[in-house]
């Protein structure tokens, strides 16, 4: 059976995001209000939705890590914040492509924007974190009660068009865009999907032999205490080293021959 099944899932997530994105700029009709700049959407939307579901999937391994303390919860956190937070920066970019031809500029502290930047500092404190720590179980209850508490952050930035005025438009969903639109949304979607999934599987496979060989290590014996030579009339301290040099030149032992 082949455990490499991510690889082909990865590109058959390539192939439709390719796929998707042909038809969203060349064949789907324009946005009505904001023309070709709209076209983005397919792009935009896709990576926010799987880049949240890719946090909460990162929250669901911390939960996991800290109920039985298993390297392979603890390398899933490791994987899937490190997957959610490349889409966020990449969400990021892209909603500042899209806000200087729609609001004027790159950034505004609009509540959606805010709230996605501090999911960018939250979960790259969690990964900031897991690489100053060197005991593998402190690291990973720590950075496993990180990440749910980074997760806090995700509904709230989901909701926020909603509980906040906004200049952000609505919710996307197939409710809320053209029928014309629909189709290459969802292709999209699944593709971004599937992508996100190989990357994750990936980069767990490579996390959790790294882990499982810090939680395997046997622990190293107590180094040896240095050497100390005491002079025996007053008691003090003339040597305290580790080694202690030898004069060849000058030896102690009479030499073979000698009278």
């Amino acid at each position: 059976m082949n455990n490499r099944w991510e690889s082909y899932l990865g590109i058959v997530g390539l192939l439709m995001l390719i796929g998707a994105h042909f038809v969203g700029l060349f064949v789907a009709p324009p946005e009505a209000m904001m023309g070709d700049v709209g076209r983005i959407l397919y792009a935009h939307v896709p990576t926010a939705w799987v880049g949240l579901l890719t946090y909460l999937v990162a929250f669901i391994a911390a939960i996991g890590a800290l109920l039985s303390g298993k390297a392979a919860w603890d390398a899933m956190v490791e994987a899937s914040v490190e997957v959610g937070l490349l889409l966020n920066a990449l969400l990021l970019i892209q909603g500042s492509l899209w806000a200087k031809p729609t609001w004027g500029v790159y950034w505004t502290w609009d509540p959606r924007l805010t709230t996605c930047a501090i999911m960018v500092v939250a979960f790259g404190v969690v990964l900031a974190m897991r690489k100053q720590i060197e005991d593998p179980s402190r690291r990973l209850t720590l950075s496993s009660v990180a990440t749910i508490i980074a997760f806090v952050n995700v509904p709230i930035t989901y909701m926020s068009v909603k509980w906040w005025r906004t200049l952000h438009q609505p919710y996307s969903s197939p409710e809320t865009v053209d029928s014309a639109m629909v189709t290459p949304l969802r292709v999209a979607a699944f593709g971004m999907l599937f992508l996100a999934t190989s990357f994750v599987v990936r980069r767990w496979r490579v996390s959790l032999k790294q882990l499982k060989a810090e939680f395997e290590a046997p622990n190293l014996p107590q180094p040896l205490q240095p050497l100390n030579v005491t002079n025996e009339e007053n008691g003090e301290d003339i040597i305290d080293a580790e080694w202690v040099e030898v004069d060849l030149e000058q030896p102690s032992l009479p030499l073979q021959g000698e009278e």
